[in-house]
């Protein structure tokens, strides 16, 4: 896995309306230091264009919460990919639990939406992540390998294109009753790390792919997931929509 700063990604889901996501993104922008993790916000897609105002001449990146597979074309309701970045994104999170479940969208969908982006210049954030159940019926670890197996089908990077990775275990996520502590991640990162082993080559996995943890994140442990191996950052939920709670977050790794 790539060793460089930690990243922190704060998604804003469906939760904030354009003032709103103005005014977190300017509270960020202002309550951030120079030195520190990469910060990206990846605010709805309405207000993309006015986030990337605030952001412009500052250290926090722009990402897109999906995108479509197809750069343009009759395609009601899709946003393309090739549109994201004039906008200014260079991140898109793709294969979101939240948008398997409520949308169905399959690992060849997602597959598909990967290479888009990476042909259009974006960095994908690719999550992925058992259930509860497939957890208690000893599954995660082969879920883990098929999701990871079908996303990268046919995926090439080359030397000046990066993936992230998210492992985002599903039963954790924000309002389950369940945490992942973060000692319970190394295995699966270890199981992530092998089998991105058997798809790419040596020197793309160290040098071009770094694994980051999402689930229900927070300021008192987004340090604690970071400090392990093979963790290269953390991708925040609800705690990104409070300004004094993801600057914590930021502090907390810096």
């Amino acid at each position: 896995m790539t060793e460089t700063e930690p990243i922190i990604i704060g998604t804003w889901k469906m939760q904030l309306g354009v003032p709103e996501s103005i005014e977190l993104a300017k509270k960020i922008k202002k309550g951030i230091s120079k030195k520190g993790p990469e910060v990206v916000v990846c605010p709805s897609f309405v207000s993309l264009t006015r986030v990337a105002d605030v952001l412009k001449k500052g250290s926090i990146s722009l990402g897109a919460q999906d995108c479509f597979w197809e750069e343009h074309g009759a395609y009601t309701g899709e946003v393309s990919a090739h549109y994201l970045k004039e906008v200014g994104c260079k991140y898109v999170i793709l294969g979101h639990s939240e948008r398997r479940k409520h949308l169905q969208e399959t690992d060849e969908m997602i597959n598909k939406k990967i290479k888009t982006a990476l042909r259009v210049g974006l960095t994908p954030i690719v999550c992925i992540g058992e259930t509860l159940e497939q957890r208690q019926d000893g599954d995660t670890n082969s879920v883990l390998i098929v999701q990871a197996s079908a996303a990268f089908k046919g995926v090439e990077l080359n030397v000046d294109q990066q993936i992230i990775i998210a492992y985002e275990p599903v039963w954790a996520i924000s309002p389950s009753p369940h945490d992942m502590q973060p000692e319970q991640t190394i295995e699966t990162n270890q199981v992530i790390k092998q089998h991105l082993l058997d798809i790419f080559p040596q020197s793309i996995v160290k040098n071009n792919i770094r694994l980051i943890y999402g689930g229900s994140v927070d300021s008192t442990d987004a340090a604690s997931f970071i400090a392990l191996e093979n963790t290269s950052g953390v991708l925040v939920g609800g705690a990104s929509l409070k300004s004094e709670e993801f600057l914590a977050i930021i502090k907390s790794v810096s």
